[in-house]
């Protein structure tokens, strides 16, 4: 049950980042960042909820971002990639998954570690 969240997270990223350029709503300017660091802040929350080790997570959110914005590039969806929308991307993980090591902590009875 643990693992659902997550998979739902990745399939939501998949629709937000790989919809064609048509199909994207317009919006006031910085909105896409924001939807960045949101999308990215929620897979590494779901993540780490799901049991994945701080480092192997990170480490995948932030290939998964670069090759997210190549993809973008090269297929033919009318998009186009982003170096600044990848680095939002990794600081979007990165808060998720502060904030869910801070949010396990405080828990009693919960795992006291990051597990990394």
């Amino acid at each position: 049950m643990r693992v659902q969240p997550f998979v739902l997270s990745v399939l939501l990223s998949l629709v937000v980042l790989f919809t064609p350029a048509s199909g994207v709503p317009t919006a006031p300017p910085g909105t896409d960042k924001v939807v960045h660091l949101l999308l990215f802040a929620l897979l590494a929350w779901t993540g780490r909820a799901a049991g994945i080790r701080v480092w192997q997570l990170l480490g995948g959110l932030v290939v998964y971002a670069a090759a997210s914005e190549v993809a973008q590039a090269l297929l033919p969806i009318g998009r186009s990639g982003d170096v600044l929308d990848a680095l939002v991307d990794v600081a979007g993980a990165a808060l998720g998954v502060g904030l869910a090591v801070l949010v396990a902590r405080r828990r009693p009875g919960r795992e006291t570690s990051s597990r990394l």
